[in-house]
C-alpha cells in the first residue's frame, strides 16, 4: 500500500476553552487563529497534527453518544514526542506546574522514557522519548522497566 500523507485532528471536549488554551500555551503549543473562537481552539502540534479543544456543548453537536467524563474514565491517550529524556521531564513538569495532575509513575524502559499527566479536563496525555536506534529498528521486545 502506498504511503499517503494525512492531516490528523484529535478533538477533545473541554469545560473552559480559554483555560485549556492557556494551559497548553504554557506547554509551548501555538493556536491557529483561523480555527479558534470562543467555542474551540485549534492547537498546532505539528504541520500535520492538530488538537481541537472544543467546548463540551459544541462537542455534543458532533456525536450521537454521551460525552465521556475524562475525570472518571479514559477515552483515549494522547501522546506527544520529546527530543530527549530531559525534554520529557521539562514538558511533564511544566504541565504539572500549570495545573495538570500526575497520571502514573514515569515509564523507563531504557530505550524509551515517558511520563503521563491529566490536563485540566482529565484527558490523559503522555510525553515520550525513544532512542533513535529503537525508532529505526523497532524494539526487539518490550524491555522491562528499569
Amino acid at each position: 500500500m502506498a504511503s499517503q500523507s494525512r492531516l490528523t485532528f484529535v478533538n477533545l471536549p473541554v469545560a473552559d476553552v480559554a483555560a485549556s488554551q492557556a494551559f497548553f500555551g504554557t506547554l509551548g503549543f501555538e493556536f491557529n487563529p483561523k480555527f479558534t473562537d470562543e467555542s474551540c481552539a485549534c492547537m498546532v502540534v505539528s504541520e500535520q497534527a492538530f488538537v481541537m479543544l472544543i467546548d463540551r456543548a459544541r462537542f455534543a453537536d458532533f456525536t450521537s453518544k454521551p460525552i465521556a467524563d475524562a475525570t472518571a474514565t479514559t477515552e483515549a491517550i494522547v501522546c506527544v514526542s520529546a527530543i530527549d529524556r530531559d525534554d520529557v521531564d521539562r514538558f511533564a513538569d511544566t504541565a504539572l506546574g500549570a495545573g495538570g495532575t500526575v497520571a502514573r509513575d514515569p515509564m523507563d524502559y531504557g530505550f524509551m522514557y515517558g511520563r503521563s499527566f491529566h490536563d485540566l479536563d482529565g484527558h490523559l496525555w503522555e510525553v515520550m522519548w525513544m532512542s533513535a536506534e529503537a525508532v529505526e529498528q523497532g524494539p526487539a521486545d518490550m524491555a522491562q522497566p528499569v
